[in-house]
Parts: C-alpha cells; structure tokens; sequence
C-alpha cells in the first residue's frame, strides 16, 4: 500500500505535459497560471518604464 504523499506526488506529477505548457486555455488550469504569471511580469514592467519616464521628464 502507497504512502499518501506518494500517491499525491504521483498525481500532481502528471497533471500537464510539457508540450501543452504554452496552450490558451480558460479556467483554473496550469496554463492559465503561466499565462497569468507571464501577464502580470509584462504589466509589472510597463508601470515601471512609465513610472521612470514621469520621473525623468516632470519638472518638480
């Protein structure tokens, strides 16, 4: 008889595979999550350019 942790490590070793990693799919799915993590980087980068040129050019 299995451990429960191995039998959950089995499970969640096998939820996606690595050729679907990069799909558009809706839903609480792994790749939803990489979309959403890649989304949130770019979003986090934009406000930091924006913020930088404000910086740069406002006159205070």
């Amino acid at each position: 008889m299995k451990k429960k942790s191995e039998i959950e490590f089995n499970e969640t070793k096998k939820i996606v595979d690595k050729r679907e990693l990069n799909l558009w799919k809706r839903g609480f799915t792994p790749q939803a999550e990489i979309w959403n993590g890649r989304m949130a980087t770019i979003g986090i980068g934009i406000i930091f350019i924006i913020i930088a040129l404000i910086s740069k050019f406002s006159s205070i």
